[in-house]
Order: C-alpha cells, then structure tokens, then sequence
C-alpha cells in the first residue's frame, strides 16, 4: 500500500465550505484500489491542507485522476482551491508507530 501526500491552498475564507466538499466526496462511490484519506488543516496557515490518501499502488491513484469519478471529485472541491496542488507526492511507510 502507499500513500499519497498532497498540498493543497484554498482561497481564503472559504475553509468550512472546503471540508464539507471534501466530507461531501467522501460519499462518492468506490474506486478501485482506494482505501480512505484524511484532511488535515494547517495551524500557522489555515488556508494550507494536507490531503493523505491510501492506495494500493501508484498505479490504482493514476487510474483514478485518468476517471470520470475523478471529474466528479474535482467538480466538488475544486472551486476552492487557490491554485493547484503544490506538492503530490506518493510515499511508502518504513517506520509507523500506529
């Protein structure tokens, strides 16, 4: 399984309408090779989110952003966005105390 790390800046202001958007997408139905994500909001920056999701591979994700459920996805969140995802990255654990 990896996970993807994404950085994401919303236009300011619109913080709670952007959570229940991504609380919203939630309920979209299932991807394949998905497992789940967490919304994490910035303390020092409260327009700075870190999206983490889980895959089964790097593989299934691309798949994903190639999909119409994509499509969906971006309709629902994307408008709050200040710019695109700054960073996207795809990670391995090598160490976990969960």
């Amino acid at each position: 399984m990896i996970t993807e790390i994404a950085q994401i800046e919303i236009k300011p202001g619109t913080e709670k309408d952007y959570e229940a958007a991504v609380a919203k997408a939630a309920d979209l139905p299932p991807i394949k090779g998905f497992h789940g994500f967490e919304l994490h909001r910035s303390i020092e920056k409260p327009q700075r989110y870190r999206f983490i999701a889980r895959w089964d591979t790097v593989e299934a994700h691309n798949d994903f952003r190639a999909s119409e459920a994509f499509a969906d996805w971006r309709a629902l969140v994307g408008p709050y966005y200040a710019g695109p995802p700054e960073v996207v990255e795809h990670t391995e654990t090598v160490v976990s105390t969960f």
